[in-house]
């Protein structure tokens, strides 16, 4: 299995930024993918943004339609990180964060997993809270 740690969440004004980190231990060689998921009271969890971990695909992303333009995911494959550069945050990006990996063997091409039920594997979540 694959074990997630995230950090990085905070308090921070509107128009703000902030940089979520998740980095992975133990089998970190079968993830396939890795994205950020995020919660907010009430509400269901949602995808956020993933990456194409490895393979000639390595790379390849996928946004939220809300999120595009002012998140990044980004990838470290040395040291098995993720980031997530969240910048121009909104008061309704308020939520608790979760990184998940995808350990499903996938072939090469650009599709980018972004149903919670494609990731196998949960970091405990950071609250980020934005203030208007």
């Amino acid at each position: 299995q694959v074990q997630l740690v995230e950090s990085g969440g905070g308090l921070v004004q509107a128009g703000g930024s902030l940089r979520l980190s998740c980095a992975a231990s133990g089998r970190a060689f079968s993830i396939s993918t890795m994205g950020w998921f995020r919660q907010a009271p009430g509400k269901e969890r949602e995808f956020v943004a993933a990456i194409r971990w490895s393979g000639w695909s390595g790379g390849s992303t996928s946004y939220l339609d809300s999120v595009k333009g002012r998140f990044t995911i980004s990838r470290d494959n040395a040291q098995s990180t993720v980031y997530l550069q969240m910048n121009s945050l909104k008061p309704e990006d308020t939520a608790v964060y979760f990184c998940a990996a995808d350990l499903t063997p996938r072939a090469g091409g650009y599709y980018v997993p972004r149903n919670f039920n494609q990731y196998d594997s949960w970091g405990q979540g950071t609250q980020v809270t934005v203030s208007s």
